[in-house]
Order: structure tokens, then sequence, then C-alpha cells
């Protein structure tokens, strides 16, 4: 029996104000001097006025100054939470750290959560319960579902209230429509897509002599794994292999991956890709080991369970710990703060929130936040991440990032799940 690689391409929240012109009354927006000017004698006024500059302009003008709200709505409790969360550790981490540094606009970030507790219509509802509690960005990354949800929430309600739009960022998410067909000018995804995986995981694995001549495809049967299929079947022209067979399955329903196994010997294929995660790719994994077949992951919380399963699995990601250098070991050390061990799942939603903080350096303090100057200023901003300069697109707002491909091998620096393994790049 022939030994065969499994990869995969993946691992695994508005207020206005008035524009302040000074010391105002804020029951009526008039100058303070004005009104006050019936009370006292003139010459008293000056003197009141010195004083109050003396003594209270500069809090005053610092409390009217509106504070950045970002709201996480995210599947936070029942099935789906204990990965979904991990988003939310993650901006919350890198919020508490951006406010440690000052905030932004003399404001610290406001940050609040909202759960879905799983369905759509959960969904529809935190967003507007978000928007209605002045979020100016809503941020989310754990469902397909959820997403194209959101984001065409936020679509109709800046169309209805053009005075008081809010940005999306879209943090996990990959499916192709949300950049296409779905795309809108506040929405901003802050991770890959199926292509950008495929072609840098191609690559990679084509680097180290491990790719092979002939590839199976197993995915499940919705859009990211849709994309994933059509993904790979684009790339076998263009990098000398070929699909010998591809099976799209029912998600989070398949049991025993056994019959799936015994296709893959049958088809003499070296290579496996898939975009498979959570249970199904654990299932298929622990099928493909009982088959005796040679199989390779990498994926928080099931290293462990997989065991000597998981060596050799390459994937390709924006983050991985070892190629971040300094930042990476950061994050590493303070997993404590962030309360889990830094997955992409938190690292992106760290590296899309450090990407907005350069962005808004651009952008003059103000009275007033404006969110149209912040989507304009994301498009034009570049960061220079450990891995590479990183840059907003502005035709689809899709970001361009290096992804590294990395390799799952022992005596890792930085270990998962209690083993001696760990993600290598390649």
């Amino acid at each position: 029996m022939p030994a065969i690689s499994v990869v995969g391409p993946f691992e695994h929240a508005a207020s206005r104000h008035s524009t302040c012109r000074g010391l105002i009354d804020l029951r009526t927006n008039r100058p303070f001097w004005r009104i006050h000017m019936t009370f006292f004698h003139r010459r008293h006024v000056l003197q009141l006025a010195g004083a109050a500059a003396a003594s209270f302009a500069a809090p005053a003008i610092a409390q009217a100054r509106p504070a950045l709200k970002i709201a996480s709505v995210e599947t936070l409790s029942g099935p789906g939470s204990t990965v979904n969360r991990l988003w939310s550790l993650g901006l919350k981490y890198c919020i508490d750290k951006l406010n440690a540094e000052g905030g932004w606009n003399w404001q610290k970030i406001v940050y609040a959560e909202y759960d879905t507790e799983g369905p759509t219509g959960g969904a529809s509802q935190k967003t507007q319960a978000a928007i209605a509690d002045g979020a100016h960005i809503i941020a989310h990354g754990g469902s397909s579902n959820i997403d194209g949800q959101i984001t065409e929430d936020v679509r109709k309600w800046n169309l209805r209230n053009p005075t008081a739009k809010v940005l999306f960022f879209e943090l996990g998410i990959e499916a192709l429509e949300l950049t296409g067909a779905k795309c809108h000018f506040h929405f901003f995804r802050f991770a890959t897509k199926a292509d950008i995986r495929i072609r840098a995981l191609v690559a990679g694995i084509k680097a180290e002599n491990a790719l092979g001549q002939k590839v199976f495809s197993i995915n499940q049967n919705y859009s990211w794994g849709q994309d994933i299929q059509a993904a790979i079947e684009r790339s076998a022209a263009e990098n000398g292999f070929t699909v010998v067979d591809k099976v799209l399955h029912d998600v989070n329903k398949i049991q025993d991956f056994s019959p799936y196994v015994a296709r893959i010997a049958a088809s003499g294929a070296n290579t496996v890709f898939t975009g498979n995660w959570g249970n199904d790719l654990s299932l298929l994994l622990k099928a493909v080991q009982a088959a005796g077949l040679k199989v390779k992951f990498d994926l928080p919380g099931a290293l462990s369970a997989a065991g000597p399963a998981a060596l050799g699995y390459f994937h390709a990601e924006l983050w991985n710990p070892e190629a971040f250098g300094a930042f990476g070991q950061e994050l590493w050390t303070d997993k404590t703060k962030m309360g889990t061990v830094p997955s992409t799942s938190e690292a992106k939603s760290i590296l899309s929130l450090l990407f907005l903080q350069q962005a808004l350096k651009s952008i003059p303090e103000a009275f007033e936040i404006n969110v149209e100057e912040i989507a304009k200023s994301l498009e034009k901003t570049s960061y220079k991440a450990p891995t590479g300069d990183v840059t907003m697109r502005p035709a689809d707002h899709q970001l361009a990032w290096p992804i590294v491909v990395s390799s799952v091998e022992q005596g890792s620096k930085f270990p998962y799940d209690g083993t001696d393994m760990g993600s290598f790049r390649s």
C-alpha cells in the first residue's frame, strides 16, 4: 500500500457626535459662554472664561471625543463555542494591549461581545444590538453562515443609515462569494481564501519534493469545501499533478470515514488534499491511521488525539509562531493572558487590529468617528509583519499577506496539546 500524505490548507463587536468647537453646553449644543452671559455681568464672564480654560477646557474636550467601539459577534455558547471563542479571545487580548498604549483619539477602545448562540437569526439580532449600542466595527470569524448573515445585515444597515455606517471585519471565513458576489465597500477580510491557500500550499509542498503526481481531494460539502475542491482542480494543470478522485461529504455528520479511506487507497493517490476542519478532520485522520496509511495534519486540539499521525502534515496559514520570531514568542509567552495557546484564530484577530492601528495613525484626532475615513485609510495601509509586507487590496478588500507553509515535526519550540509536536515552517 503506498504512503499517502494528507495536506490541508487551513488551521484551525455608531455613536455620532456633533462637531465640537470648544466648550459647549451638552443640553443645547450652544457655546458655553453665550449661554451664561445672561446670568453674569460681562466683567465676570471674562474671568469665568479664563478659569474654565485653565481648569476644565482640556478635560471637557477630551470627554467629548468619542471612543472607537469594536464588537465581536460570535458563537460563545453552545455547539461550536469552544473553537469560535478563540476569535474573541484574540480581539480582547489585542485591544487590552492597544489601550495600555493609549488607545486612539484620546480614548480607550471599547470592546464588547455578543453571543449569537449558534443560529444565523441570533447573529442578525446580535448584530443589530451591537450597532444600537454604538459599535463602529463588527468582527466575526467562526462560521460561514453567520458571516454571510452579518455582512448582509451591515450592508443593508449602511444603505438605510448613511450617516451612521459601520464596518465589518471578517477574521476567518474564506468563502469566495464574500469578496465576490457579496462584496461591499464596508467589508474587510483579514483571512485568506481557497485559491490563495492552495497556491501557497502546492508551492510549499513542491519545494519539499513531497507532492507526487496523483492527488485525492476530500472536502466538506458546503461553500468552503466546494471552493477548496475547485481550487485543487484549477491547480492541477498548472502544477503537473492529476486529481484521481474527489469527494464532497456532509458536514459533521460522518462518524466512520473508513469507506473514504478505502477509496483513497484504491485511487493510488500519493497525496490527499483536504480543507476539512473540526471533528471531520479528526475522524478522517484517525481512519487513515487505522488503515496504516501515512497521515499528516496540524490543528490545535487535535494533535494529542492523532498522535504520530500528525507528523509531516503540511498546512498553509498566515500564522506560524516560529516564522513570526520575537512576535511569535511574545504571543506564546502571553498565552496565560490570552487564555489559550495562540492558534491562527487568535493570531488573525490580533493581526487584524494591528493593521487597523496602523490605519488609524493616518486619521487626525477628531470629535467624530468617521468610518468612511477609516475604510479609506485601511485601503491605503501597509503594515510590516515579521513575515513581510501586508496590504489591503482596494478592489475587493481582501488582505494580501505572506502565507507560511508549515509541517508538523517533533521537537518543536512551540509544542501543542501537551505533545512534543509543533508546526515548523518549511
